[in-house]
């Protein structure tokens, strides 16, 4: 049975984990949207930048809730502030970094889902609130990609 709302009492599967330097946590899964959208929150350190990538089945929107995120899309720039929102359609490569000293904290919807256990198989439980990032293997994350059709540049 689907239930359209979904409840977001605190769960193992909502609970933060490690990738590539930030944190990361899935606030709704493709489970609960019968695999149409997915919707993650990713708090970051000031200059986090990952790869220029490219997403073959899934559209991105990236709120930004705090800081300040220049994100590249195509040969775009756009430069962000809290409240708002950056598009990156499938197929199309993109990228971020945090210009904030403080870091950032944004939203990122996936349509279709499916992508979020990209980042899940890839992340590190935090062990508590005082924690600090382990080492990332990034080669680890891109040969890791292609299941998920991503590509990472």
């Amino acid at each position: 049975m689907h239930r359209y709302f979904p409840t977001f009492e605190p769960t193992a599967e909502r609970e933060p984990f490690w990738f590539l330097g930030g944190q990361a946590r899935i606030l709704l899964s493709g489970a609960e949207t019968d695999e149409r959208l997915s919707l993650m929150e990713f708090v970051v350190p000031a200059g986090h930048a990952p790869p220029h990538h490219i997403h073959e089945d899934e559209e991105q929107v990236c709120f930004v809730l705090d800081g300040e995120v220049t994100f590249f899309i195509g040969d775009e720039r756009h430069d962000l502030g809290p409240g708002q929102v950056a598009y990156g359609p499938r197929g199309v490569p993109h990228s971020y970094v945090v210009r904030s000293p403080q870091g950032a904290r944004m939203a990122v919807l996936f349509s279709p889902a499916c992508v979020e256990e990209f980042f899940r198989a890839n992340g590190t439980p935090v062990a508590e609130a005082g924690d600090v990032p382990p080492e990332s293997d990034l080669a680890a994350v891109v040969a890791s990609a292609e299941a998920f059709r991503l590509h990472i540049a």
